[in-house]
């Protein structure tokens, strides 16, 4: 299928991609912008923005949609808190989202790492808000805690898609683990914004959308982003469709009427596009 208007993309015209790029090269910091082929990173650098990715390069798992690499893990770094708090400082955000590879290698799945990088973060920047996108820690609840106990503004953690595609989109993700991992993020934090998001285009129908939005409303969250798939490259799952915006309208209109305090629905939504914005929506700032 032809990729249609609304999701042409403009490349940058400016110095800022560069730098940006120039900059995380020299730190040695991955992003997930980078590593995912996220559409969006055009724009993103090119404003001095980017989505840490940290415990390395290569993931556990092997989701189909996804295009970080699938292989043995890193050691875990432990200068790598400080550099990416260096960047943070450098690209001067008000915003930092951390997010990383799934690392089922590891006893706790990486979360006492992430708490390291947000509190270096808060140690360096007070000032900065920070969100985490983590992946779902096999269900331990004691990873979990660790992440929340470091103050995340926001917790994310993303279903991805509807139940019904996981055996062939994310054969090792459970879509109910997520769903619990999320209400106990609320239960643990409250004070804690929680956050998910969905692809569109993968194979689903819009009342499996409706019925995942309807979960996640259940879940007690409160921010939802639904976007639309885009594939990497050949050897990832082809479009089964391009959802126009009227219809991410709609998504979004459903989970307003269901409560659902903030939905963030279109075509371009990345679950950490725009993330500042969302979180000053979400937070009232």
């Amino acid at each position: 299928m032809r990729i249609p208007p609304w999701l042409r993309i403009e490349l940058p015209r400016g110095k800022g991609f560069s730098c940006t790029g120039a900059l995380l090269g020299d730190l040695r910091l991955n992003t997930v912008c980078r590593s995912a082929r996220c559409p969006n990173i055009f724009e993103c650098y090119s404003r001095k923005v980017a989505t840490f990715l940290i415990l390395g390069a290569q993931c556990t798992r092997g989701c189909a949609f996804c295009n970080i690499g699938l292989g043995r893990p890193e050691p875990v770094d432990p200068d790598e808190p400080a550099r990416v708090s260096e960047a943070v400082g450098r690209l001067e955000l008000r915003h930092a989202v951390i997010t990383s590879v799934t690392r089922d290698d590891l006893p706790d799945g990486g979360s006492t790492h992430f708490a390291a990088v947000l509190r270096r973060i808060r140690a360096d920047h007070p000032q900065v808000s920070t969100e985490v996108l983590i992946p779902d820690f096999q269900g331990d609840r004691q990873a979990l805690e660790t992440v929340l106990a470091a103050e995340p503004g926001i917790l994310n953690h993303n279903v991805e898609t509807a139940p019904g595609l996981y055996p062939r989109i994310r054969p090792q993700a459970v879509y109910a683990r997520s769903l619990e991992l999320l209400r106990t993020a609320k239960e643990l934090a409250p004070e804690a914004s929680t956050k998910s998001g969905l692809m569109v285009g993968l194979g689903e129908t819009d009342e499996e959308v409706r019925g995942v939005i309807r979960d996640l409303h259940a879940a007690a969250c409160d921010i939802v982003t639904v976007g639309q798939y885009m594939r990497p490259s050949r050897k990832h799952p082809e479009v089964e469709r391009y959802v126009h915006p009227d219809t991410f309208e709609g998504y979004a209109a459903y989970g307003r009427s269901l409560g659902v305090p903030h939905m963030f629905c279109a075509p371009l939504v990345r679950s950490s596009y725009n993330a500042e914005l969302f979180a000053r929506k979400e937070t009232g700032a």
